[in-house]
């Protein structure tokens, strides 16, 4: 099973003094299900830390989770900047999810914009990917980055995902792991994107296409 380092959100609790790192649970499950072994990769590991650690566990691939606005948290912007120029110096496939999405357009000059309409809901994709997806975001991005293509827009076409016109690089702004059963053209489309896995490997996942 390839290893995927996973970026994890910053959760702050004042009451406490204390800045906590937090993936969920079913982001860890998507992945499994999906034959991947998740690594969870901590926020503030900079510069040589974070090369140490790159070192050590030696990801195959790497997945930018959702969570936080960029520019909320300066631990995770700059863990998830090097990360992204890991990813490209050893050409490893790389998915960004949500903010994920938001950051790889960022690292590669993209602004981001307010929009509504596209919190707690559902929405058809329509492009090279046409799907029902679920829908958690506030910002989007306010053009398609240099160097990649849009793979699929939503009803009032707002930019949904993102492919790199020569890397394995994609972008969804849906959760693939909030779906009560994952669904099999999420499952299928990590695969493809990180490499294909062990064959035994079993999945549980409802095409929602």
């Amino acid at each position: 099973m390839k290893r995927v380092a996973v970026s994890q959100r910053v959760d702050l609790h004042p009451e406490r003094g204390e800045s906590r790192d937090a993936l969920d649970q079913r982001l860890i499950d998507f992945l499994l299900a999906a034959g991947f072994i998740p690594l969870p990769v901590p926020n503030g590991l900079f510069d040589a830390g974070l090369e140490h650690w790159l070192a050590a566990v030696s990801p195959q691939a790497l997945l930018l989770s959702g969570g936080n606005d960029i520019g909320q948290c300066l631990a995770r912007d700059l863990t998830e900047t090097r990360l992204l120029d890991h990813a490209r110096s050893r050409n490893l496939p790389v998915l960004g999810i949500c903010r994920g999405m938001q950051m790889l357009g960022h690292w590669a000059g993209s602004e981001l914009k307010a929009v509504s309409g596209h919190v707690r809901t559902r929405h058809r994709l329509s492009g090279e990917i046409v799907a029902e997806v679920n829908s958690y975001h506030s910002q989007s991005l306010a053009s398609c980055p240099q160097d990649f293509e849009v793979l699929a827009r939503s009803e009032d076409g707002e930019i949904e995902a993102i492919r790199h016109l020569s890397r394995l690089w994609e972008g969804w702004m849906w959760h693939p792991e909030r779906e009560t059963d994952f669904a099999s053209h999420d499952i299928q489309r990590i695969r493809q994107l990180f490499g294909e896995t062990d064959s035994t490997q079993t999945t549980q996942g409802t095409d929602v296409s």
